[in-house]
């Protein structure tokens, strides 16, 4: 969603500066110590600027810099961002995009180990660790993130599915061209990287609150105070006691819930509050949108 807000920085801004210098460098370090040593081909632009730096190297006899190129393939995407998505967002990430475009020509590349396999799965969680140290900063690593974020938020198609078609083009020209050993690698390398972010990352998850109460009023106070989510109020009839009560029905960001369940038993300590993890939401759900 564009915006037109004017950016303002605060003392959060510096937090989220430096976990976009983390994030980037333990993406270079990850690309040069094990990424490079295995032949890997990672997902997005990281694994297209490997590939372009293959085929120019093998058919062409050229050297071309991985953190230059990186930068430039990053062009695109990172206006997209400027003008669909954030510009707090988009500064961010290219923070990380400029953190690996230099470190990865400064670092020399170092061999930890020969094994394919170790360098694939341990190599995949570094990967996915280092993008969710970036999305905890409201950020990406870039690239194909802008895309696959625009997509989602956008449009009806999934984000996710279209990168992964990309990826599969990618991995697909490079089995070809360089052998199908270092492809399958880098499958699973690119799968422990989305079980990480996966497992670590909360922006699309959701849950559903259910809350049992006898005082509706404030907890519906309460809800509206902390999110901008729906909220269905019935009435419903304690079996045990046979007391009529009233039953709170909302969805709600997987990342509110912590919030939500501190207010809810300041609000009313006796609630029965039963949190149930949601696969699929459709209709109009709210999502907070990128700075």
């Amino acid at each position: 969603m564009e915006s037109d807000k004017k950016m303002h920085f605060g003392k959060d801004d510096f937090r989220r500066i430096a976990l976009c210098v983390l994030s980037g460098a333990m993406i270079s370090l990850n690309l040069q110590m094990l990424v490079r040593s295995g032949g890997l081909y990672p997902g997005g632009l990281s694994g297209t600027t490997i590939l372009i730096q293959d085929i120019f190297k093998k058919f062409q006899g050229i050297n071309i810099p991985y953190g230059r190129l990186y930068m430039l393939l990053n062009l695109p995407p990172v206006w997209l961002g400027l003008r669909k998505i954030g510009k707090k967002f988009t500064l961010y990430t290219f923070i990380t995009i400029g953190v690996v475009t230099l470190l990865t020509e400064m670092i020399p590349s170092y061999t930890i180990t020969d094994d394919p396999l170790l360098i694939s799965v341990f190599g995949g969680i570094i990967n996915g660790a280092s993008i969710a140290v970036a999305l905890s900063a409201g950020a990406t690593t870039g690239g194909t993130d802008f895309v696959s974020i625009y997509l989602t938020e956008n449009t009806p198609l999934d984000g996710f599915t279209v990168i992964l078609g990309f990826n599969a083009v990618m991995l697909s020209v490079a089995g070809f061209l360089f052998g199908w050993e270092r492809a399958l690698y880098s499958i699973i390398f690119q799968y422990a990287t989305t079980q990480v972010v996966h497992f670590l990352n909360n922006r699309y998850k959701k849950d559903t609150v259910f809350v049992v109460t006898d005082h509706p009023n404030e907890i519906v106070g309460c809800l509206n105070r902390c999110v901008k989510h729906g909220i269905t109020e019935m009435k419903v009839l304690g079996a045990y006691k046979g007391e009529e009560r009233t039953l709170i029905y909302t969805v709600i960001s997987s990342p509110e819930l912590k919030k939500v369940l501190k207010t809810l038993k300041e609000t009313d300590p006796h609630a029965f509050v039963n949190v149930i993890r949601t696969e699929r939401v459709t209709g109009r759900f709210y999502i907070k949108p990128n700075d």
